[in-house]
């Protein structure tokens, strides 16, 4: 290919890059006195403000940082303080080094940091600055003047590095991906994903929370202690009928096959185009059990 070819083709992808960036909306909400919810595209951001600072949940990809911060100072012109990510996926984590080069630390759990170091290493154009510079193990606490953030890990769930954040007194929820909204989940189980364990981390969440929570997924509109109800018994539903068809000797072809399983479910977790079909979910479903049980 010629020099002018290529600078040709440089010119357009970068020009297709800036254009659909500028395509994508980003959109806040108020959740609670204190806490708002962005969406966009990747997974959903909460914000706290606080007596002097400003507490995010995630960055989805880097491309929408200017846009994503436009957003946040609509919401408070303070500075960018914390930065927690849920886990390391790039939709939750791309703009991590913006938001760090605008005065915030990231705070993950220690699996998360060891995955999210591994795609930098991966990747000799990211920098390290994206990473968490503190990881916890099980459970952290912060406090604040208006509330404590409860933040706790779920052993396996959508990863093996997921944090679930609680923000106490606000009585507000981020799962990150552990719990999609009307949704079927994506259980990463090349990541120490788990679909016992992510269903665990809903009934955990549940035991938690009340009536009145305000719950931002991962993925999907700001949700109830309701919703969460729905996804767990559609995980208990889906379990019981695939585990029933390993007993029986079903492959994992006949399983991800097999309409029947969750036809019955699939108008209220499924949308044409999403990212998990009925088939995949099946199929994951029957990857953890049975990995699970060697």
């Amino acid at each position: 290919m010629s020099r002018n070819c290529c600078l040709l083709l440089s010119f357009f992808l970068s020009s297709s890059f800036i254009t659909h960036a500028q395509e994508i909306v980003i959109t806040s909400e108020k959740v609670s006195e204190h806490v708002y919810m962005i969406t966009g595209q990747g997974g959903n951001i909460g914000v706290f403000v606080n007596e002097d600072a400003l507490l995010i949940i995630d960055s989805q990809f880097g491309r929408l940082t200017p846009l994503i911060l436009e957003e946040i100072n609509s919401i408070s012109s303070k500075p960018m303080k914390t930065l927690l990510n849920t886990h390391h996926h790039g939709d939750h984590t791309g703009g991590n080094e913006n938001i760090v080069n605008k005065g915030a630390s990231v705070f993950a759990h220690k699996n998360a940091r060891v995955r999210l170091l591994k795609s930098i290493d991966d990747n000799t154009k990211s920098s390290k600055k994206a990473l968490p510079i503190l990881t916890f193990s099980t459970e952290l606490n912060l406090y604040f003047d208006t509330t404590q953030v409860l933040i706790f890990h779920p052993e396996t769930a959508h990863t093996d590095g997921d944090a679930i954040i609680y923000f106490v007194e606000e009585n507000v929820l981020h799962t990150g991906d552990v719990f999609f909204n009307s949704r079927y989940p994506y259980i990463d189980l090349d990541s120490g994903g788990s679909v016992i364990g992510a269903k665990k981390a809903i009934e955990h969440m549940l035991m938690l929370i009340n009536a009145e929570t305000q719950t931002i997924p991962g993925h999907g509109k700001r949700a109830t202690k309701t919703d969460l109800e729905k996804t767990l018994a559609m995980y208990n539903t889906c379990i019981s009928r695939i585990e029933n068809e390993i007993n029986r000797g079903a492959t994992q072809e006949d399983v991800s096959q097999n309409r029947a399983l969750t036809e019955d479910l699939d108008g209220e977790f499924y949308t044409e185009g999403a990212f998990i079909s009925p088939e995949k979910w099946r199929r994951t479903i029957y990857l953890s059990l049975t990995s699970e049980k060697n």
